[in-house]
């Protein structure tokens, strides 16, 4: 029997990168997969790629910032699928700017995507899993909510509260048979991460110093995330909770460069 055999999981910021990776991962272990993105040609792109394959998916398009659209999303979820046992918050934006400079508009557009949309999502699926008794939700957090790096504010702000956010639902609901767990990724060859080195003067020397920084001398692959994900969702992990695992080829452990 396949890891995720039974499982009905939602993977928001589907379309493209790590929730990608997730979602093409999820259905290799056998569960449906209703994706979600706010980019709906990529979107429906993803979906057909996975109903190709003979995966059951489906795609709904849907800003998580907004509370409601989020509550229809989910119900349209249960509705195409059945009801869901699995949550991947994966949707969120990078915002940098200088603290003093930044606009009131940044700092809301930083949370209300990367904060706000995975409350929006945990609670309009949490009335699924606690009918049932079970489930998880795994929160896509990032290195930035533990080690801070210059010149990134307020991502690292909103990537923190995502992993309170982990640990406050996960200790509510342990007793109820809800699982949630985090997970933050390092340097992961997404598209985004492509395009930066694509865009620098000299990309293969960019490239090369990026992987020099690792103690593992590469960047990570967003099927490596996902396979951290199979495994959250999956009842291997069923002790498993609280927890933020960080996959970043140790190169937060490192005290000096």
């Amino acid at each position: 029997m396949k890891r995720l055999t039974n499982k009905r999981a939602i993977v928001t910021g589907a379309a493209q990168g790590i929730g990608l990776a997730i979602a093409r991962s999820f259905v290799a272990e056998g569960a449906c997969v209703a994706l979600v993105d706010i980019n709906a040609r990529r979107g429906h792109e993803a979906t057909e790629e996975l109903a190709n394959l003979g995966a059951e998916v489906c795609f709904i398009e849907v800003d998580v910032a907004d509370s409601k659209a989020v509550d229809a999303m989910m119900a349209e979820a249960a509705k195409r699928l059945g009801p869901p046992n699995v949550l991947v918050n994966n949707a969120g934006v990078a915002v940098f700017r200088d603290p003093l400079e930044m606009a009131v508009e940044d700092w809301r557009h930083c949370f209300t995507i990367d904060l706000d949309g995975a409350w929006h999502c945990s609670r309009a699926v949490l009335p699924h899993l606690l009918k049932h008794g079970q489930g998880d939700i795994i929160n896509i957090a990032s290195v930035h909510a533990s080690q801070i790096i210059p010149k990134c504010f307020p991502y690292p702000v909103a990537k923190h509260a995502v992993v309170g956010l982990t640990r406050a639902l996960a200790i509510e609901y342990a007793d109820r048979g809800i699982r949630v767990n985090a997970i933050s990724p390092g340097y992961i060859g997404t598209e985004i991460v492509e395009n930066v080195f694509a865009s620098a003067s000299d990309p293969e020397k960019l490239r090369e110093e990026t992987n020099a920084l690792h103690p593992v001398k590469r960047i990570g692959r967003p099927e490596e995330v996902a396979c951290t994900a199979v495994f959250l969702a999956s009842d291997e992990a069923r002790f498993l909770t609280a927890q933020n695992i960080v996959i970043d080829g140790g190169r937060s452990i490192l005290f000096h460069q």
